[in-house]
């Protein structure tokens, strides 16, 4: 096996990635045209997009990620919104971009028209929430994009699966497809409430940091796999775990929680970068397969199809904000009336993605009787080209979008005073612990360390008001500021006497590392309260 060409393509993409975060472009659609620019470069393979590697290997991780860094609490608010973008948009775009796509091409039968329509109906789980965390959307429309993201895919993994076995011939019928659909829903969500608790269980239990990380990167395989076992949806399971480990993660010690950010943070960034850039390598294989479909015809059937999915888009977005509220006194009493600036943000943050393209090469070659698939390769033109119209098109005036917009700015001065309460709330009840602590004889301090433990609690306390208090006049610095950064001065001296005193031979490298370990945790602790 060839390994050079896997190695290039997390290098190459991970490189790019990294200089997107220097430019204003986001770094999906750059890696995008990389992919479409590098996959014409002479010398340069076919990277093919297996859907037996994208589904269980690569989706299982990033919804992982995804769903983890998510707040239950938040999505539990938003319920209604993430529902019925997540599976009642997903049906409506389903059948809306089917029939219009059964009338725009020619001979496409009905069957093969609703496979396409499921292919291309979920917006994609990474690039709406990576653009809109980057460009400051207000939290609650943040939320609901990451919510429809998280779940879409099992909607439209199961439409695809009723709709597919309609076109090959197995005789599916809409009761059929009912059932199959709430059997894949049910039990998705069934197989992650069953795995959720004996899997918090272990990380609780486990005592070594390294065992609970290498838990921890297995999770999300095995709640997918488990499901797709059990003919559930593997995407369900594995966001219910997720959220349940996310909500409860504070119960793990903190050396896992450190170890654990830093591993999934890698994890997600390689698999990110190497998805999007995935997505432009595929032009070519899909280009040579188009056959009887080219030229002005095929361009016709691509720029009408993106043009009923963005359309389709708005048509379920406003009615699913505005009619809820209009019919439920009980939701106009409890919600703030919307505006219409958060369902045109909404409605353009449909980016498709690389489920879609992994579904659509997934479509057989031939139907039951041994005829081949009708227009497979229409479907996989018509996939690509919306994918690549909604990332570059939507993604690059998203932005912009937002900002003529003009969506109230966060409320920073309201968000610091709830932390410093929080804060002092917590140090209180800390002092109020060590008070006891100390008065029983087994925990007796000598006068200086019991103050130092004070001390380390009034720090923590005064720190976050420190961020409302004055500038300093010449640096622009708060004192909190100033203060972190003489602490990592300070330890930097310290680092730098350590090596020294090691490479004098006064030290060995086993007593350099424990100590720069030390200086690691203090230094990892003052960029964490920074961020």
């Amino acid at each position: 096996m060839d390994v050079m060409p896997l190695l290039l393509l997390v290098a190459g993409s991970a490189a790019i990635a990294a200089a997107a975060r220097r430019t204003p472009v986001p770094a999906p659609l750059l890696l995008v045209a990389a992919g479409l620019v590098v996959s014409y470069v002479p010398g340069v393979p076919d990277y093919t997009l297996d859907p037996h590697v994208v589904l269980p290997l690569l989706l299982p991780p990033l919804l992982y990620t995804a769903a983890i860094d998510s707040s239950y609490l938040d999505l539990r608010a938003q319920t209604r919104p993430v529902a019925l973008l997540s599976v009642g948009y997903v049906l409506f775009a389903t059948f809306a971009v089917g029939w219009a796509a059964y009338l725009i091409v020619p001979g496409l039968p009905l069957t093969a028209a609703l496979v396409l329509g499921a292919v291309v109906a979920p917006p994609d789980a990474v690039a709406a929430t990576a653009i809109a965390r980057r460009v400051g959307l207000p939290s609650r429309i943040t939320t609901i994009l990451q919510g429809e993201s998280l779940l879409n895919d099992a909607t439209a993994i199961t439409a695809y699966k009723v709709a597919l076995a309609a076109a090959v011939g197995e005789g599916a019928t809409w009761a059929g497809g009912i059932t199959e659909f709430l059997v894949a829903a049910v039990g998705g969500v069934g197989v992650g409430l069953v795995l959720m608790v004996p899997i918090h269980w272990l990380r609780t239990h486990l005592k070594e940091a390294l065992l609970q990380n290498t838990l921890s990167l297995l999770i999300p395989f095995v709640a997918y796999a488990a499901a797709e076992q059990v003919h559930a949806s593997g995407v369900l399971a594995v966001v219910v775990v997720a959220l349940h480990l996310g909500h409860r993660a504070w119960e793990v010690d903190f050396a896992t929680r450190l170890q654990e950010d830093a591993v999934w943070r890698m994890v997600a960034f390689v698999l990110e970068s190497s998805v999007f850039a995935l997505i432009g390598l595929q032009l070519p294989v899909v280009l040579r397969g188009l056959g009887e479909y080219e030229g002005a015809d095929a361009a016709w059937y691509a720029l009408a199809l993106f043009l009923v999915v963005v359309a389709a888009r708005f048509v379920w977005v406003f009615p699913a904000t505005f009619l809820p509220r209009a019919l439920s006194a009980r939701i106009r009493a409890r919600e703030e009336n919307p505006t219409w600036r958060g369902p045109v943000t909404v409605g353009w943050a449909g980016m498709r993605g690389v489920v879609s393209l992994a579904i659509a090469f997934s479509v057989p070659l031939t139907v039951n009787g041994g005829e081949p698939f009708p227009h497979r390769n229409l479907i996989l033109f018509l996939t690509f080209t919306t994918v690549i119209g909604t990332l570059v098109v939507q993604g690059l005036t998203l932005p912009p979008l937002i900002r003529v917009l003009k969506f109230p700015g966060r409320d920073t001065q309201a968000e610091t005073l709830a932390e410093a309460n929080a804060q002092a709330q917590a140090s209180r009840a800390a002092e109020q612990r060590l008070d006891e602590l100390l008065t029983d004889e087994r925990n007796a301090l000598p006068a200086p360390l019991a103050d130092r433990l004070r001390q380390v609690l009034e720090r923590r306390r005064n720190a976050v008001w420190e961020r409302l208090g004055q500038v300093n006049p010449v640096t622009g610095e708060t004192v909190d500021d100033t203060y972190r950064r003489l602490s990592r001065e300070m330890i930097g001296a310290e680092r730098e006497v350590f090596v020294k005193l090691r490479n004098g031979r006064y030290i060995d490298d086993e007593m350099l590392r424990t100590l720069l370990r030390r200086l690691d945790l203090e230094e990892a602790a003052i960029y964490r309260e920074a961020a």
